[in-house]
């Protein structure tokens, strides 16, 4: 399926010794900026089981930073791939392609994901990725322990693509404010959404929204200037942001054209505790 949707997609590579140092990366303990310049070679990880593979480690858990998932750009070469990829039986998964195409088989069934593709993956999922292409694969990775409730299963594994879901409009918007959501809010069995947000340009999230959800956003298309914490700041297409629970947060879409990100966020459970020791 020939994607209609641009994605934009780290390249790597370094950095002449004549640019300047200073960018727009910045580390908070209510957000966290990751920009497009600094992924580059010397930033890059490797995982066992996998061939002609590297990644960019954009989102981790770790105190004061991502507490709820992970999120990888992996860059996977012609014919590369892996027979092993999860080694942790009780991680879900989302994989979002951004360039070119990957074969995926889940549960000994074949799948083909372009540009746009969309896979979901349930804890103890048994599946396997390859680049059968001439061209390099690249395509997030997003991460999660999957939170089991008694009486309600895990969700199943599904394919899809950008392009086949219809993007839903925010009430009140005039069509300039859209979430394409891949599962259905009110499905308990997902204890994470990852959808894809859509303004138009001049579009706004017009107050400061302030919830209980983790948020990681990568910039697909576009730019906008986001107000963080009281604090406003440039984002562009390939930049990253971490946005913590009860992180204030608004926006406006600079165009010319869309601005369009993947969005993580945590949902459908109780707030977990801190227990104390005994």
């Amino acid at each position: 399926m020939a994607s209609k949707n641009t994605y934009y997609a780290p390249t790597g590579g370094l950095p002449p010794q004549t640019q300047l140092l200073s960018d727009r990366a910045i580390f908070t303990e209510a957000y966290a900026i990751i920009p497009k310049r600094v992924l580059t070679d010397i930033v890059i990880s490797y995982l066992p089981f996998w061939t002609g593979m590297r990644m960019w480690v954009i989102a981790r858990p770790l105190s004061g930073f991502s507490e709820t998932f992970s999120q990888y750009i992996v860059e996977v070469a012609p014919n590369g791939g892996s027979d092993k990829p999860e080694l942790d039986a009780v991680a879900e998964s989302v994989l979002f392609v951004v360039e070119g195409a990957m074969t995926l088989n889940i549960e000994g069934k074949e799948h083909q994901l372009e540009e746009g593709g969309y896979a979901f993956l349930p804890p103890a999922c048994q599946w396997t990725l390859k680049n059968n292409g001439n061209k390099h694969l690249k395509f997030h990775w997003i991460r999660k322990a999957y939170q089991y409730v008694d009486g309600i299963d895990a969700p199943d594994a599904f394919v899809t693509n950008d392009n086949e879901v219809e993007a839903i409009p925010m009430p009140n918007t005039n069509d300039v404010w859209k979430t394409t959501r891949f599962t259905e809010q009110s499905d308990m069995r997902h204890d994470m959404h990852v959808n894809i947000v859509t303004f138009e340009p001049g579009g706004v999230i017009p107050f400061d929204e302030t919830h209980v959800m983790e948020h990681g956003l990568y910039v697909l298309e576009g730019k906008a200037v986001y107000h963080l914490n009281g604090e406003w700041v440039e984002v562009e297409a390939g930049d990253f942001m971490w946005l913590r629970a009860f992180c204030p947060q608004s926006c406006y879409a600079g165009g010319p054209g869309p601005f369009r990100y993947l969005l993580y966020k945590d949902v459908n459970r109780h707030m977990p505790f801190i227990r104390p020791s005994r």
